[in-house]
């Protein structure tokens, strides 16, 4: 047994065995797995599209005495929530975000582009009518906002499930970027296997209320269990300040419903017995991913496990720019989830990825008429009705790479004294 206080005093003599899950996992399958003993602290990260997530805000609308309250107000087009503080003659407002809404205009700009543009320190605009049926338009940027706090209300899921679409018909879901094509044409899953905090921890020994995280780089905490979650299938509330955060870790993530949004979450798992050590050994062989109709999603097709799409492919694409035809209307810029492509001024095709931007989902890869991006994404055997059907992983829809990031992160502020358990 050890305690925690033991752990953090380690830490601060600069004895303490940290290790990232990515550095333990591929210790694990060379055999060469550290001892109970060799190991202080895991730190696990996992990254994804988290539906829940919203954001408290209090902004300047306009000088005090302007208004007595807001009736509605927008942010970049796109609608938030007043309140549920008047604020009366204040000219400041309360808002929540969530991080599904969607600008008027736009439905591919949404909650998660809008926090990404936050975080950036771009300007945002202002609209705002009054209850007495004014319109003040004005505009505000990340330092000017007092307070911005994130809440996600079911995210890090430990259970998620792959889609495909066995039926004819195509079929428009938030887990496809664009509707998923019918007859088993491709799959599309979520979930970071076995870096993910809750797959180390399962049964949540160390993953508590209180326990410190880093949440889009930011230092945040566990508030309770998420929404939806049980003992079986577990995930977590969490909050962390916006203004501490880096737009690295967020942004909008577009799907055949509109925009949604991704986040980045690390966890540190201090390694107190030999219970929780084992734990950390799990591998992705051993997680189970079930296949489900994506127009059924309580219907299960079959069962993998995310070694069949996680281990050996790689984590983000190459453009081959000379194979870049530069078609009339590019496909590829208009289906990129986070907008990590353009097409050049000069008109002449895409000119290069934007590396902070690209989340290796695939899509460019498995939708690119010129076949101008490289990335090994892989497929899954499937056996449904009797039927053994080869279907090619179409779209991710968590980051690995981030996912380390943000692990790696975490494990150097812990080393360097920065962040205690």
């Amino acid at each position: 047994m050890r305690t925690i206080e033991e752990i953090n005093s380690k830490i601060e003599s600069g004895e303490a065995n940290v290790f990232s899950a990515h550095e333990i996992k591929k210790l694990i399958k060379q055999d060469k797995a550290p001892s109970f003993e060799e190991v202080d602290v895991v730190t696990c990260g996992t990254c994804g599209v988290m539906s829940g997530t919203a954001a408290i805000f209090n902004i300047i609308v306009s000088e005090a005495g302007v208004f007595k309250r807001a009736k509605n107000i927008e942010l970049n087009g796109i609608p938030v929530t007043v309140g549920p503080c008047p604020n009366e003659w204040l000219g400041s407002v309360d808002l929540i975000l969530s991080g599904t809404s969607k600008s008027k205009d736009n439905p591919n700009y949404g909650g998660g582009f809008l926090l990404k543009d936050i975080i950036e320190g771009k300007e945002i605009a202002i609209k705002a009518e009054t209850i007495d049926g004014d319109i003040i338009e004005s505009s505000t940027s990340i330092d000017e906002i007092s307070t911005a706090q994130l809440i996600g209300s079911r995210m890090a899921f430990k259970n998620y499930t792959a889609f495909t679409n066995p039926a004819n018909e195509a079929v428009s879901s938030i887990f496809s970027v664009i509707p998923l094509e019918g007859n088993l044409f491709g799959l599309t899953f979520s979930g970071c296997g076995d870096l993910n905090p809750l797959q180390n921890d399962p049964f949540m020994n160390v993953i508590k209320p209180g326990v410190k995280i880093l949440l889009n780089g930011a230092e945040g905490l566990v508030l309770a269990n998420g929404t939806r979650s049980t003992s079986e299938k577990p995930n977590l509330m969490l909050t962390g300040n916006i203004k501490e955060m880096s737009s690295r870790y967020i942004g909008g993530f577009k799907t055949g419903e509109g925009a949604e949004i991704f986040d980045t979450v690390a966890i540190p798992i201090p390694i107190l017995n030999k219970e929780i050590y084992n734990d950390i050994l799990v591998k992705n062989s051993d997680i189970p991913l079930i296949v489900a109709d994506i127009k059924g999603r309580h219907m299960p097709l079959d069962e993998i496990t995310y070694s069949d799409v996680w281990d050996g492919f790689d984590y983000r694409p190459v453009f081959n720019k000379d194979k870049c035809i530069n078609c009339l209307t590019c496909i590829i810029e208009d289906i990129c989830p986070t907008n990590a492509f353009s097409k050049s001024l000069s008109n002449e095709g895409i000119s290069k990825i934007n590396e902070d931007n690209c989340f290796g989902c695939g899509m460019c890869v498995s939708y690119c008429k010129a076949k101008a991006f490289n990335m090994n994404i892989g497929s899954v055997n499937l056996n449904i009705g009797n039927c053994n059907s080869e279907v090619p992983i179409i779209c991710r829809q968590s980051d690995k790479l981030r996912a380390n990031m943000l692990s790696d992160e975490l494990k150097e502020m812990i080393i360097n004294g920065d962040f205690s358990l």
